[in-house]
């Protein structure tokens, strides 16, 4: 495997993507773009780089801005622990590190929110430090390039999967080196349809010597997909009542409307005597009904028009025009957009 990382290099220099973080060494830029991309692909995510850049150029500027701010920009693009931890680690370097970035692998894994493959891409592509990354991307390449059917979502998974790294680290350019497995796992080494006649490392393949390609990587466990129902009342009003969710669940500290969550599918007449006996209201009406999906839960979501406002904690009225101000769940915002007139 001596050739693999001299193969990966010359191809990624001819062939990689041309993306605004490439163009910098900059870690706080490389770290943000890195929060980014996970779970997201590339023509979302930088969108939502270029704003998080013009908006917080530096990490002093992510560090003194509130976490409303942080998540209203961050709105739709999900799994939103990582603005509130990108927020945090912002404070931390501005606290610990009095603004500048780390630049020791030990301290940047110290940093909320970044585990080992952050740390790594950082570490080596801010850094040129030599340790190697290993992401979906690089899972998939390296468990074909071995034919390793070792599951990848297991201990024994991680620890094979990083060896097998760090033996073909290009100790002396694991910046590039590292970029390079990445790029060629998301535009070659695809999941399906992988295109095996134009990789750079065929001829290293055993899995495509062996036939099957295909068939790697391996996951041991499947993904548990959770149903839950959220009913929602609205009252029609240019005063509109939302609520902040607090709890340690999906969408912490961003705002919805005024909601009861079920535990199964239930009849419009069960949701009626609920809202007359805990309420003391009533809903006029269906408004809507959308399935919402995240990796691991699927959201049946119910709006209701109902005649009053609900009387419940953490409750905020704000006007048609504030509502560009609060970061609401993309479930909540495109009921917004598509009800506007309900608010007017």
């Amino acid at each position: 495997m001596h050739d693999f990382s001299i193969l990966i290099t010359d191809w990624y220099r001819r062939n990689s993507r041309c993306l605004p973080w490439r163009d910098t060494n900059d870690p706080y830029k490389i770290w943000l773009s890195e929060v980014i991309m996970q779970q997201t692909r590339v023509s979302q995510g930088e969108k939502y780089y270029l704003k998080f850049i013009d908006k917080f150029p530096r990490v002093n500027d992510l560090a003194d801005a509130s976490e409303q701010e942080v998540l209203k920009l961050w709105q739709g693009l999900g799994y939103y622990s990582r603005a509130r931890n990108l927020h945090e680690a912002a404070k931390q370097i501005v606290a610990d590190y009095n603004g500048v970035f780390p630049n020791h692998y030990k301290d940047i894994i110290k940093l909320k929110g970044v585990g080992v493959y952050t740390a790594s891409a950082i570490a080596s592509i801010a850094f040129n430090l030599p340790y190697a990354v290993v992401d979906g991307n690089v899972y998939r390449v390296l468990s074909r390039v071995f034919n390793d059917d070792t599951p990848i979502d297991t201990n024994e998974g991680k620890k094979i999967f990083q060896s097998y790294a760090d033996s073909l680290l290009n100790k002396e350019n694991p910046s590039i080196h590292n970029q390079a497995v990445m790029e060629v796992g998301a535009l070659v080494c695809k999941p399906k349809n992988p295109d095996c006649y134009n990789c750079p490392i065929n001829e290293l393949c055993i899995a495509y010597r062996m036939g099957n390609v295909k068939e790697l990587p391996v996951k041991k466990n499947k993904t548990v997909v959770k149903k839950r129902y959220f009913h929602y009342f609205i009252y029609p009003s240019d005063d509109i009542q939302i609520v902040k969710r607090v709890d340690d669940d999906i969408w912490k500290n961003m705002y919805e409307f005024p909601m009861v969550e079920i535990n199964s599918v239930t009849s419009d007449k069960e949701v009626l005597n609920l809202l007359k006996s805990e309420y003391k209201t009533s809903p006029i009406r269906k408004i809507y009904k959308r399935k919402h999906i995240l990796t691991h839960q699927h959201i049946f979501a119910t709006f209701w028009e109902v005649d009053k406002k609900i009387p419940v904690d953490n409750s905020v009225i704000i006007s048609v025009e504030e509502t560009d101000k609060y970061p609401f769940p993309r479930l909540i915002d495109l009921f917004i957009e598509k009800n506007i007139d309900l608010f007017i």
